[in-house]
Formats: C-alpha cells, structure tokens, sequence
C-alpha cells in the first residue's frame, strides 16, 4: 500500500514576480497551462495503490490546492489535506503525515513523500524508481531518491553512495551544497548524486526514527496529532492543525532531523528529467531555444538579441539589442535580470517585505475560496474590479463602513442578499449596495458569474470587511 504525501509550502522568491506569497510557486503555470502542483498530483496517482493522496499545506493555500486536485479529474483518487497553520519545516510536516497514515492504514504503509514545486519529465523513469524504493522501503529502509548529476551544480545538496543493497545502494553521508571545485570532484567520482529531497519509508519506521533521533520532534508532533484530532472536522477529508500545538515543534527539516542520522538509509538513482525550477534560469530553460538561443513563455519579438529570456502576460514585450538578460512581466510588476543574478531575485522579495509592499503578497488578481478578483483600477476615492465566482460558490455575508459598491453582472447569473430583498440579477443588470448594508452574491448557476464591481468612498481597503456568515470558515 503506498500513499502519496505533498508537501506543498514555501514563498518561492526566487520566482517573484509569479510566486508570491499569496500564490507561491506550486501553483505557477508552465507553458503546458499545468501548474506544478498540478503535475504532482498526476505523478503521484499513477503509483499510488491505495486510493488516497494525502497534500500537507498552509490553511490559506487549501482551496487552491483543492481545485488543483480537482481540476486533474483522478476519478479513482481520493484527497485528503492536513493544514498547517504555519510553516515549521519539512520533519514536523512528514510526522504528522505518518501519524495520519499509520492511523488510518496502519504502520506499515509505505509514504511516498513528493515535493509540490519539483518538475519531473520521465514519467516511466519516476515510476520505476519509485518501484526500486517501495522494495527497499519494505525493508524498513528510510529511501531517498538520488538525482543522477549532468553538471557540478553548486546549488544543491549531496548524497555520497556506499554499497550495493539490491534494488538502490546504501548512504554513506549527506553533503551541504559544495563549491564548484569540489562540485567537479563530485562529478568525476560517480558516486555522489543530487538531494532530490524525495523520501519512500514506511510510516511507522519514520515515526520510530523520529522518536529516536529527533524526539522533540516526535513529542510535539504526536501532541499535536492529539489536539488536532480532538477538533478535527472530516469535512472533505480536510483536518486543521491547531495553532498553538504546532507552534511549539521544532522548525526543522527532515534531513537534518533523521535522515543524516539514521543508520537505515537508502538511495535510489534516479534520472528522471528532474528539476526544482529554483530559479528563473531553470524555468528559462524549459522554452525551446531560437537560433540565437532567445527562449520566450507568451508573446515577444527579438530584435538583435541573444540569450534571452522573456515571459510575458497578456501582452507583447519588444526586446531590441538585448543579451544574457532575464526579462518578467506580469500585470503590477516586471522584472529584469542577468542570468547570473537569478538566485538575488530574493533580495527584492526582502525589500517589498520590509516595506510591506502588496507586490511581495498578492497577484492583481487574487484567488478566493469561491474563485478570483483582479483589480482593474484605482484611484482617490475608488477601485474597480472584475470578480469571477465558481458555479454554486458564494461570497460571504458581510458589510463594509467605508466603501459602497455598484455590481454589473456580465455573464452568468447572481442571487443577491442587498438588505433587506433577496434578488436574482441577470447579464446587464445591476444593484447598489450602500455602505453598512449587509450583502451577499451566490452564483446558483452552471457557469461562472462574471461581474464588474466599482467600489467609492473613503477608504478602500480589503481589511474594511465585517463578516456574519461565510460557508468557508473564514472570520
């Protein structure tokens, strides 16, 4: 029985302006359309066995992470998440989702734990390597996977290799990214492979590993687990991590906590066409290259220019006369690069951060539980914005001191709380909500609800909002 586990967190800023916090890199589009979560989770079912993908993210990424799910039609699939409150690391997230399959499978169910954010081209390949792990896991062995090296790469970690165990070789030891010298070396002994950050282990090894070298952790996880279970709603198979429990574990990785103390690992080789798209150069290098090895995601036209990346949205960029540049284009933001400078795109994430810049946090256009917001303009007094709602979804029943908001439907139908009436509005049709009137939008049809909001007053702020009653929990 093998159960798939995502661990889908992280800001991803190495990719702003596309990963932001609101919206981090799982949740990117490639050129296919498919988001990398997206890719995961059909990845995952083609070797899972038992029915269940079990996804460990933050509260705020559930809903998104849900219509990813959905949205890759698993029919046979059934998902479950655990929401973090917070983020704590990759060890207490792996505890708690093998305290949730050992319950509910039992001990010796074999994990395979997935990052959500990694790119694996070799379908065939991924799945035999899975195969070669399942048997050493069954061995009680702790497996990781090991990404055959093509290049002395500096930014990853290292696994040295030992002995012969069958199906995948024996770890002789964890190595911290390395220096391009000592990367080369790497290269040239052949037995040191990438750190994919990939794991197969049976769940009831890896809490006894936990419990044995890393107790804090196994203590405060299964404390946790506790408190979680005592409130958990089985809503869609979605359990909630209470805050103060899980604020107590330790905030620490997996490798650190078990998997360079263990005595019971493995590692499979694996060349699968893997990638973590840390950077935009990785993500560059998915565009199939023109003859003067200009790449392109969107629309751009060239112009004398060589080794250059452009990715734009929704409109044309012109490059004239650029080379070894970096060029990203989104609605609020655009970013230009050298390639050499890729991993310092962090340093401008820092920055909006410590100026409390929504640049660093939201999209223009925002996703909500019932479906997207983007705002089209805004100005002294005003902002306007086009909402899309999902078919039976539902705003919330809410009121706001500051603004009143004019809605135009464009397409679908809306039921409307406005006060006191309850109406139906219909494409080109309106109502006008005034400020500290109670109001709610249920789309009851089949189809999105496109709507046109304009909003006036005061003050405009999306924390001017008193909620009395929300289907998705939210205060």
């Amino acid at each position: 029985m093998l159960i798939p586990v995502i661990l889908s967190g992280g800001a991803g800023t190495r990719l702003w302006p596309v990963s932001r916090e609101g919206y981090p890199k799982p949740f990117m589009k490639l050129a296919d359309g498919q988001s990398l979560l997206h890719k995961t989770y059909v990845r995952a079912a083609a070797v899972a066995d038992a029915g269940e993908v079990l996804t460990v993210t933050n509260r705020d990424y559930y809903f998104m992470s849900k219509d990813e799910l959905a949205g890759c039609r698993l029919s046979d699939m059934h998902g479950s998440f655990l929401l973090e409150p917070v983020g704590r690391n990759t060890a207490p997230a792996v505890a708690m989702a093998a305290l949730h399959v050992a319950e509910k499978h039992g001990r010796d169910a074999l994990m395979l734990v997935l990052a959500a954010d990694h790119l694996i081209q070799d379908q065939p390949a991924f799945v035999q390597a899975v195969e070669q792990a399942s048997a050493l896991a069954e061995q009680n062995y702790l497996v990781t996977f090991g990404i055959v090296p093509d290049a002395p790469e500096t930014g990853f970690g290292y696994i040295e290799s030992g002995a012969s165990l069958g199906a995948g070789l024996a770890v002789k030891r964890f190595v911290e990214k390395p220096s391009l010298e000592t990367a080369l070396g790497y290269l040239a002994a052949g037995t040191f492979l990438w750190n994919s950050g990939m794991f197969c282990f049976k769940a009831g090894v890896i809490l006894d590993e936990l419990a044995e070298h890393a107790a804090d952790v196994m203590a405060g996880s299964l404390s946790c687990w506790m408190a979680t279970n005592a409130k958990a709603s089985q809503t869609e198979g979605m359990m909630e991590i209470p805050l103060g429990a899980f604020s107590s574990v330790p905030d620490i990785s997996i490798d650190y906590a078990v998997m360079e103390r263990s005595s019971k690992v493995a590692v499979v080789p694996a060349a699968i066409g893997w990638s973590d798209i840390g950077s935009w150069n990785a993500v560059s290098h998915l565009a199939v290259p023109d003859a003067d090895n200009n790449r392109v995601q969107g629309e751009a036209i060239f112009v004398d220019c060589k080794n250059t990346y452009v990715q734009g949205a929704g409109r044309l960029v012109a490059a004239i006369g650029l080379e070894d540049v970096l060029v990203i284009d989104t609605p609020d933001a655009l970013l230009v690069a050298h390639p050499d400078k890729a991993q310092d795109v962090r340093k401008v994430v820092a920055q909006l951060k410590q100026q409390n810049h929504d640049a660093y946090r939201l999209h223009r256009t925002v996703a909500r539980p019932w479906g997207t917001y983007t705002v089209l303009e805004e100005g002294a007094r005003f902002k306007m914005k086009r909402i899309v709602v999902k078919p039976g979804a539902s705003l919330s029943l809410q009121m706001h001191h500051h603004r009143s908001e004019h809605w135009v439907v464009v397409s679908g139908m809306a039921k409307v709380v406005n006060g006191e009436r309850e109406i139906f509005i219909r494409p080109n049709e309106s109502t006008f909500i005034p400020a500290g009137v109670q109001h709610r939008l249920v789309n009851p049809g089949v189809i999105d609800c496109v709507m046109i909001e304009v909003q006036v007053g005061d003050y405009l702020g999306e924390d001017d909002i008193i909620r009395f009653d929300c289907i998705y929990g939210r205060g």
